[in-house]
């Protein structure tokens, strides 16, 4: 399928607009992703109708704690990453083999469609590998979904261009970003990209109004530390707003980081308290069980308001109001 969002050259190549690599590619060659060719001077896309994972989530898994609480969410992946992350937990389908063959079966919009009403999803995540690869995809579903009231997040590394937000807008209404950390040479070393189009992507997506949360992966001795973890809990505050949820996530070894030390929980809990120091309301622990982390209090009263044990959700309240002062939660609540 003909991909969107790019421009032909002269000398034959094409300009890819989708994201902030802006891959220049040449005839017969494919952008960083993996999945978007120059096939004689046109720009296709080899996954507009291809699915590695389908599934039913609880929201909360994506993660999304002010997004429909308790509900479940029909979770849906493709192929290729425009990251080359050392640390990926699903390098299987976001690293497309040399030879080419692109993992999955074929799926048509109106099929994922399908699925997610006859499991009666409220939403539907794009998510396992990062979205915007897939847009052609992503962007018929979502558009379908929404007619018939099923609303489409993003789990995404944040990397899209303003023209793929802008094209998206309409039809996405929240998104978990991966602020996967604070510095620069993070980003080059670890996943092969740049921090700031990622800052810029928070900053646009908050401005359109979507439904906004932040994970950062935790990853012990390369992102942990308090100077830094605090510099990007100022930038939450400032920039996205003291309301954004933070998710602080516990890394687990995985892909090129196989050996790589599991974050320990009293580091999480330490993070945890960055946020909270920071002045964010609604700081969350990830990937692991702790007290501190897991329920929605109330900013005013301290009251709890949304009750979890990991994936298991209780809500005390009716559309996200404290229980015991009235104050309104910000989210996405029915």
């Amino acid at each position: 399928m003909l991909a969107a969002l790019w421009d032909s050259q002269p000398d034959g190549s094409v300009l890819c607009r989708l994201c902030a690599h802006r891959c220049r590619i040449r005839n017969g060659a494919k952008g960083i992703c993996g999945v978007r060719v120059n096939m004689r001077g046109k720009l296709v896309s080899l996954v507009s109708q291809v699915v590695t994972a389908a599934a039913m989530d609880p929201v909360e898994k994506k993660p999304l704690y002010h997004f429909l609480p308790g509900t479940r969410i029909f979770s849906v992946g493709s192929a290729g990453c425009n990251f080359s992350c050392k640390f990926c937990q699903n390098s299987n389908i976001a690293h497309v083999p040399e030879n080419g063959m692109v993992p999955g079966k074929r799926a048509a919009p109106e099929d994922l469609l399908l699925l997610a009403q006859s499991n009666h999803a409220q939403s539907m995540a794009f998510t396992y590998n990062e979205p915007t690869v897939f847009f052609e995809l992503l962007y018929e579903t979502a558009g379908m979904a929404l007619k018939k009231g099923i609303r489409s997040v993003l789990v995404t590394n944040g990397y899209m261009s303003k023209d793929c937000l802008a094209a998206l807008s309409r039809c996405i209404c929240a998104a978990n970003v991966d602020l996967k950390s604070f510095r620069d040479d993070f980003y080059r070393k670890y996943c092969g990209a740049r921090l700031q189009p990622v800052l810029e992507s928070l900053k646009t997506i908050k401005k359109m109004g979507w439904w906004l949360e932040v994970t950062t992966l935790i990853i012990p001795g390369v992102n942990d530390g308090a100077e830094e973890l605090a510099e990007l809990a100022a930038f939450i505050r400032d920039e996205l707003g003291p309301d954004t949820p933070w998710h602080v996530s516990g890394f687990h070894g995985a892909h090129l980081m196989i050996d790589h030390p599991d974050t320990p929980l009293a580091t999480l809990e330490k993070t945890w308290s960055i946020g909270r120091q920071a002045g964010l309301q609604y700081v969350y622990i990830g990937n692991a069980r702790s007290a501190l982390g897991s329920n929605t209090f109330c900013p005013a009263c301290g009251a709890v308001v949304v009750e979890r044990d990991m994936y298991d959700t209780r809500l005390r309240s009716v559309e996200g109001k404290c229980p015991s002062c009235g104050v309104q939660i910000p989210g996405v609540w029915k």
